[in-house]
């Protein structure tokens, strides 16, 4: 918990929870904190959200999931005797609104540039007190540690030692006040279609994922019935919903909280080789990311690449490529890689990729541009635009690691230097790549250039 605005609490008006980042009911701090603010201070709570249709490489796809968690999200509030506020506009703005009759506000915990920007704009204009708190990462990130790690080898021992601390269960809080709140001007938010179409959007009924808590939760339920047993085995080779969780979109959109995730996993009857290997995704490695964003100001630039890899990296800035492709090429999935323009299609038409295929992706597109910052600024551009759980810390992280972040100094190769590499070879000896050509053309319905035809 962090105080952005030390002032006295407002004789009147309501306690504001500003929910942008936890779009949940359950195991969220940041509501539970304003519940437990509203109820000493017996005064109403709000809880607004603005709805930015303008936001940075938002898309019609992204856009309907996150009103599918609003939707969703209103009628868990409800069921506590709370309504959800929403109104279109630009974050920071609608808050600046919802905040002018308060007498304190409370809001999650941002990690990136812009959101925490948002915060700190808006505790500068207040009156009353503003809390942020944090509800999206299991151990607080500035807890875990004081300073950018460099390796998950260096945050790994420091997150076990806390991680008992910060997986309790958090008790949920009634509301004492069960009436006097205002009854503020609001989107409609009984349903997605409504919501989308009061903002000039259209409701896709054939999204291929659906956004949302209800949606989030049964994810995790089915991982762990069935597939958490093998996650170890195949977590890493399986490019199908096999074996991986699919909950990244559903962290990023605050659908569900890691803690949640976390004790629900720890308490399955699975192997613990598959627990241990999953844990460490889940906190370890995302909350690596978090790490490095919320140290690294440049997180989304070159330049805080290690300096091995940067410097790697431009002494074979000038090797040779077989092939160099503009972004719109990559976009369009049309290289002289099947694979890759597999994952490509996979991407842009579905929203998610295996980590496996992430990684070769990512790598491929090193190998074919014609700078290593070009390379950066196309990977990074074509994750966000196109899945589901882009813009995130880990996309960031992620990224990084295609040129070195996280990472260490491997045998000399061109194009790469010392970063890691990952080829073709490497690629068909992981996984079953005929197979995969197969399943994304049967699962997108799409052409996939390149790919042998019987």
């Amino acid at each position: 918990m962090g105080m952005l605005a030390d002032r006295p609490m407002g004789d009147e008006g309501y306690i504001f929870y500003w929910m942008q980042a936890a779009v949940r009911s359950a195991q969220n701090h940041a509501l539970e904190f304003a519940v437990k603010q509203a109820n000493e201070a017996g005064k109403p709570l709000v809880v607004g959200f603005g709805l930015d249709l303008d936001y940075p490489e938002a898309t019609p796809r992204t856009m309907q999931f996150l009103v599918e968690g609003l939707v969703d999200v209103a009628g868990r509030l409800l069921q506590r005797n709370l309504e959800l506020v929403v109104r279109e506009g630009h974050p920071r703005e609608v808050a600046h609104e919802l905040a002018s009759d308060a007498a304190a506000v409370v809001t999650e915990r941002a990690y990136l540039r812009e959101p925490r920007a948002w915060r700190n704009q808006l505790a500068k204009h207040l009156d009353v007190p503003m809390w942020e708190i944090e509800t999206n990462v299991v151990v607080p990130v500035e807890v875990a540690s004081d300073k950018r790690e460099y390796a998950a080898r260096t945050i790994r021992p420091k997150i076990h030692e806390l991680l008992d601390e910060f997986s309790e269960k958090l008790v949920t809080t009634s509301l004492d006040w069960g009436g006097g709140a205002p009854q503020l001007d609001s989107l409609p938010v009984t349903a997605a279609a409504e919501l989308l179409e009061s903002v000039g959007l259209t409701h896709d009924t054939d999204a291929p994922i659906a956004g949302g808590e209800s949606a989030a939760r049964a994810t995790l339920q089915a991982f762990v019935a069935d597939r958490l047993d093998r996650y170890a085995d195949g977590s890493s080779t399986d490019f199908t919903a096999g074996s991986s969780s699919q909950l990244s979109m559903y962290l990023h959109y605050g659908h569900i909280s890691a803690l949640e995730i976390l004790r629900k996993v720890r308490a399955a009857d699975a192997p613990d080789a598959a627990v241990d290997d999953f844990v460490e995704e889940l906190v370890v490695r995302r909350e690596l990311a978090h790490n490095y964003v919320w140290f690294e100001p440049d997180y989304d630039k070159f330049s805080s690449l290690p300096d091995w890899a940067r410097e790697t990296l431009r002494e074979h800035r000038d090797d040779e490529r077989d092939e160099v492709y503009t972004i719109t090429e990559l976009a369009e999935g049309k290289t002289s890689d099947p694979y890759w323009n597999a994952a490509m299609v996979e991407m842009r038409e579905t929203g998610y990729l295996h980590n496996r295929m992430r990684m070769y992706w990512g790598k491929r597109i090193l190998h074919w541009t014609n700078t290593p910052e070009y390379a950066y600024r196309v990977a990074l551009e074509l994750n966000n635009r196109y899945l589901y759980d882009g813009r995130d810390p880990n996309s960031y992280a992620n990224i990084g690691w295609i040129f070195g972040l996280h990472d260490q100094a491997f045998g000399e190769n061109p194009v790469f230097g010392k970063v890691r590499p990952m080829t073709t070879a490497g690629l068909e000896r992981k996984i079953d790549t005929d197979a995969y050509l197969a399943w994304v053309a049967d699962r997108t319905g799409k052409e996939i250039h390149g790919a042998p035809t019987d």
